[in-house]
């Protein structure tokens, strides 16, 4: 004989109608099935209407919020810091070289390795032109290449099996030269270049000690400059006189040619070194001269 109070449990439940798990729906009011879903569906606001501008504005603060962008701090407080979080230093050359000296003592490496510098250049010019990608040729000051370059000169020889590293030639023998255009290619002799002319010993003085620099992907140049264990002032020397080259390739009035600077040894870190220095300045005419210029007479 079931328990009183079991018999009163099933009595109450019968009341109920069952729920069928396999077929997952439940009893509504008036015997209407509908199916269990565990989400709503959204309701899609149509273009234009009120409910869609309002969702737009309450959705602008969001995406500002998240393109905000924290203003970095001058200056660390101490030597250990995130870089992110700070803007770059900026450093006067002979300061830099000092650095890059202290870094290779440091980290004992090779005392003689070479010094870069990293130059990005403004190569935009009036409308759409910008100015071509070069390749110059210029003696430093003090020169610190081990060798000496192998310079080809073009007289009334031609042999297609030569190899150096810079080839001069006389204006007369151009056309004799053009079946070689193609292999010498950037290398090929030209005015504008220095090596296309009558004067052949200055060009073998050039080219023989010369130092090459290129610009590559389209406005940056990195080349080397000096060897670490020259005077701080011989490096400086060298690294100004490459920029003046580089700034006469295009007119001052379009300003500044070279935007960024950045020197670096083999193993050591770029430093970005203050411009100003080494820019070419355009002359500022005097007042009073251009108006006496300007002056009836």
């Amino acid at each position: 004989m079931a328990a009183p109070g079991r018999c009163c449990l099933r009595r109450l439940l019968a009341q109920f109608p069952r729920i069928d798990q396999r077929t997952s729906v439940v009893p509504c009011l008036g015997n209407i099935q509908r199916s269990i879903r565990p989400y709503a569906a959204a309701k899609t606001a149509k273009k234009g209407s009120k409910d869609a501008k309002q969702k737009t504005s309450e959705a602008e603060p969001a995406k500002k919020k998240n393109t905000y962008r924290r203003k970095l701090a001058s200056k660390p407080v101490d030597d250990v810091y995130l870089t992110w979080l700070y803007e770059r230093p900026v450093y006067d050359a002979e300061v830099a070289v000092d650095m890059l000296k202290k870094f290779q003592q440091l980290d004992f490496t090779y005392p003689k390795q070479h010094v870069y510098a990293n130059l990005t250049l403004d190569m935009m010019l009036e409308k759409k032109k910008k100015v071509d990608q070069f390749v110059s040729t210029i003696l430093l000051p003090y020169p610190f290449a081990n060798e000496i370059n192998k310079v080809l000169v073009f007289t009334e020889i031609l042999d297609d099996e030569i190899n150096a590293d810079f080839y001069i030639a006389v204006p007369e023998l151009i056309a004799k030269l053009l079946p070689l255009k193609n292999k010498l290619r950037k290398k090929f002799p030209k005015t504008n270049r220095n090596s296309l002319g009558r004067d052949i010993p200055k060009m073998l003085e050039l080219f023989k000690v010369g130092h090459e620099y290129v610009v590559e992907e389209e406005n940056r140049i990195e080349t080397r400059i000096a060897t670490l264990d020259m005077p701080n002032e011989q490096i400086v020397a060298n690294l100004d006189a490459i920029i003046k080259d580089v700034c006469t390739y295009k007119p001052l009035s379009y300003g500044p040619f070279v935007q960024r600077l950045i020197i670096r040894s083999s193993t050591s870190e770029g430093l970005q070194l203050n411009l100003k220095r080494f820019l070419p300045q355009v002359e500022e005419v005097d007042k009073e001269d251009v108006k006496e210029a300007e002056a009836p007479r």
